[in-house]
């Protein structure tokens, strides 16, 4: 089964750099947004696995643009990651409490991403 995986963050060598990853290493369909609104419209109509969510954007944050997932009940769903340079202990748990399903620290190996994601959601290989 191909997964399908959105990515939303406002800059776009992430975007792409994340992209071919998770095409080459695990062969998964990867979706891109640009920024929180057009991350949601996105997860609304396209109904991803899973979504990889920046947490620091302009406009509206990671932390906003998932409340408003969460509150949507055609997303909710929908597990979310974060990528972030902020993971420290009581980050984790905040996002933990949350009920973000988990934290990808920035910058990342781009060749470990795709087994991060499955590892985090319990997606076997």
């Amino acid at each position: 089964m191909t997964r399908r995986i959105l990515i939303i963050d406002n800059e776009q060598y992430i975007q792409e750099v994340t992209q071919i990853c998770l095409r080459t290493t695990a062969g998964w369909q990867v979706l891109t947004a640009s920024s929180g609104q057009e991350g949601i419209e996105k997860a609304t109509a396209e109904q991803p696995d899973a979504i990889l969510l920046d947490v620091m954007m302009p406009d509206m944050d990671g932390l906003t643009t998932f409340q408003h997932l969460q509150e949507n009940t055609t997303t909710r769903q929908i597990p979310v990651i974060l990528l972030t340079a902020k993971v420290q202990a009581s980050d984790r748990r905040r996002y933990d409490e949350l009920g973000v399903k988990g934290a990808i620290a920035k910058p990342f190996d781009p060749l470990q991403l795709a087994n991060q994601i499955a590892s985090t959601l319990g997606w076997s290989n």
